[in-house]
C-alpha cells in the first residue's frame, strides 16, 4: 500500500526532478527509481510498480493534471457526447512508458522479490473522471449511474477494455501479480455494489486470465463490509485486501477459504508508532496466520509516516511478533 510517497526524503528529493507528477509516473527511469528506494531501506517480499490509477484516464485521453496542494484535476465527462472524445485504442501507445518502467524494475529485481503491477478498477477511475477530482462523496458519478445507467455501463466498458488491456501488458513486461484498487467502492449501496464494483472487476479478472491464466490478481474494494466475501466469492480473485475497519476473526472465518488476505493494519496506527503499533502487528499476525495471508496495511502509508515505523512493522514480522 503506497511503498513510495512522501512519507521517504529519498522520494521527495526525486520528485522535485520532475515538472509535474504525471510526468513523473511517465518518466521510466524516475518510476524505476521511486519503486526502487523503499526495496533499498526495506528489502520488503515485493516491489509495487510505482506509477498511478489516472494514467489510464490520460491514455483515453482526458486532460488529467495534478496540482500542488489539490491532488488530481481532470476536465469532467458527464453525458454520452462526452465517451465519444475517449480512445481506447490510444491506450496502450500512450502509457507505454509504464511498460517500460515494468520491464525495467524487473530486469534488476532479484528472485525472491516479486513484482505487483496494479490498476484502478473501473468505478473508482470512473468517479475521478466524472467528479474531475477525488475527495468528494461521488454524487454526479452515482447520479449517472442510478439515472442513465444504460450510459454510465458505456463508461464502464470502456474502462473495463483500457483496464484489462493495461493490466495485460503490464504482465507481458514482467509483473507477476497483479492488484486492482477500487478505493471508492464502500460509496455504493449493495445492489449499485454488485453492479459496478462486483461485475466489472469479475470481467477484468476474466479478461486477463483469458491471456495469463496463472497471473496471480489481487482485489481492494475498500470500505465493502460483509460484501468483501461476495467480492472475493464472485470475481476470481486470487486474493482479497482489507481495509482496517475489517474484523480479524471475520476475515479468517469468511474470506481465508475462500482466497489469500492481504491486510490490514491501521495506516494511522504506523503513523503514531510505539506500543500500540507493536500491538496490532502481533494480533494482526495471530489472527490470520493460520491461513493464507500477506501482511499489509488498509489503506496507503500516510506522508508524515516516519519511515522509522515502517522498519519496526518488518522488524516485528521477521522476527514474528
Amino acid at each position: 500500500m503506497r511503498q513510495a510517497g512522501r512519507y521517504l526524503p529519498e522520494y521527495r528529493e526525486l520528485r522535485t526532478q520532475a515538472k509535474n507528477f504525471l510526468d513523473f509516473c511517465l518518466n521510466p527511469e524516475m518510476a524505476i527509481e521511486a519503486t526502487r528506494q523503499p526495496l533499498r531501506r526495506y528489502a520488503f517480499d515485493a516491489a509495487i510498480l510505482f506509477c498511478d490509477i489516472l494514467v489510464i484516464p490520460h491514455g483515453l485521453g482526458q486532460d488529467v493534471a495534478f496540482r500542488e496542494g489539490e491532488g488530481p484535476v481532470l476536465e469532467p465527462i458527464r453525458t454520452a457526447a462526452d465517451l465519444d472524445g475517449l480512445e481506447i485504442d490510444a491506450v496502450e501507445d500512450r502509457l507505454a512508458p509504464v511498460f517500460e518502467t515494468v520491464s525495467g524494475i524487473a530486469e534488476g529485481l532479484d528472485e525472491k522479490t516479486a513484482l505487483i503491477g496494479f490498476a484502478g478498477a473501473p468505478f473508482t477511475v470512473a468517479l475521478y473522471m466524472v467528479e474531475g477530482r477525488g475527495g468528494t462523496e461521488g454524487t454526479n458519478v452515482r447520479r449517472w449511474a442510478a439515472e442513465r445507467p444504460d450510459e454510465f455501463s458505456r463508461l464502464m466498458d470502456i474502462l473495463c477494455e483500457s483496464t484489462s488491456r493495461y493490466l495485460i501488458r503490464q504482465v507481458e513486461h514482467g509483473a507477476e501479480a497483479l492488484q486492482l484498487f477500487d478505493s471508492w467502492a464502500g460509496l455504493l449501496p449493495e445492489s449499485q455494489f454488485r453492479k459496478w464494483i462486483i461485475e466489472p472487476n469479475r470481467r477484468i479478472v476474466e479478461a486477463v486470465r483469458a491471456v495469463h491464466p496463472d497471473v496471480p490478481i489481487i482485489g481492494f474494494p475498500r470500505n465493502a463490509g460483509v460484501l468483501y466475501r461476495d467480492f472475493a466469492e464472485q470475481t476470481g480473485v486470487s486474493g482479497i485486501s482489507i481495509d482496517a475497519s475489517v474484523p480479524l476473526d471475520w476475515a479468517a472465518r469468511e474470506l481465508q477459504p475462500l482466497c489469500t488476505v492481504q491486510g490490514n493494519l491501521d495506516n494511522h496506527v504506523l503513523l503514531s508508532g510505539g506500543a500500540l503499533l507493536d500491538s496490532e502487528v502481533k494480533r494482526i499476525l495471530d489472527g490470520l496466520s493460520d491461513g493464507p495471508f500477506i501482511f499489509n496495511l488498509g489503506h496507503g502509508v500516510l506522508p508524515p509516516t516516519p519511515p522509522a515505523h515502517v522498519e519496526r512493522v518488518v522488524e516485528l514480522i521477521r522476527n514474528g511478533a
